[in-house]
């Protein structure tokens, strides 16, 4: 998790393009967060001040092939974000779905809009008030499929805790009963690198045991 990028050398200007594209919605995700500061009855700038002055922010290029015959065969499972926001750019083609209170939802594909994730930081700075989004993709459009994730998290050593004008649920099974991983978000202590750690360790055990 720490390193400099590693750009190919062709085609020669992604590069460039993706760092400009990183700064412009790292922008982007600031000004959304101000609206939650403002939605939330917070000075509009509280998330800059508190969370995001130097935030953790992952771009992410997706290709998924069309999807395999077997119904299980998923390019990405069920699963939610680690951090605050996720600012998603698609091409024309479907395949993302999110979990609703009715079940699972087709996201429209459209070139010209962002989806928004909620994170689970801000579920659970908000003490479930803002619930990070349950979804998985499988490319059923039978093309090449192309999507362009951006993570906006808090900063590496931010401690993110509970709102005092909202109200935690309790640290037991009853919350993370309702979540996909059976996690509670509102249960640990330590700073944001630490959940990310821990997450991410989940999913490469093997580049945490070194």
């Amino acid at each position: 998790m720490h390193g400099s990028n590693l750009f190919p050398e062709r085609p020669t200007q992604l590069r460039s393009l993706v760092l400009d594209y990183v700064s412009a919605l790292t922008a982007l995700g600031q000004s959304v967060l101000e609206a939650v500061a403002l939605g939330l009855g917070l000075p509009r700038a509280w998330f800059r001040t508190h969370l995001t002055a130097d935030p953790v922010v992952l771009f992410r290029i997706f290709h998924y092939p069309p999807a395999a015959p077997n119904p299980d065969d998923w390019g990405v499972g069920e699963h939610t974000d680690y951090g605050l926001l996720t600012l998603l750019g698609q091409d024309g083609n479907a395949g993302l779905q999110v979990h609703a209170a009715g079940g699972w939802v087709d996201v429209p594909p459209d070139t010209d809009t962002f989806v928004c994730n909620i994170g689970d930081m801000l579920e659970r700075l908000t003490g479930g008030r803002y619930r990070s989004t349950a979804h998985r993709v499988r490319n059923d459009s039978g093309a090449e499929r192309l999507s362009y994730p951006f993570f906006l998290d808090p900063s590496w050593d931010a401690v993110v805790d509970r709102l005092p004008i909202v109200e935690r649920p309790p640290d037991d099974d009853e919350a993370a009963a309702q979540r996909w991983d059976h996690a509670n978000v509102h249960g640990f202590s330590g700073t944001y690198g630490d959940y990310l750690t821990q997450k991410v360790s989940k999913v490469f055990p093997e580049l945490a045991g070194r």
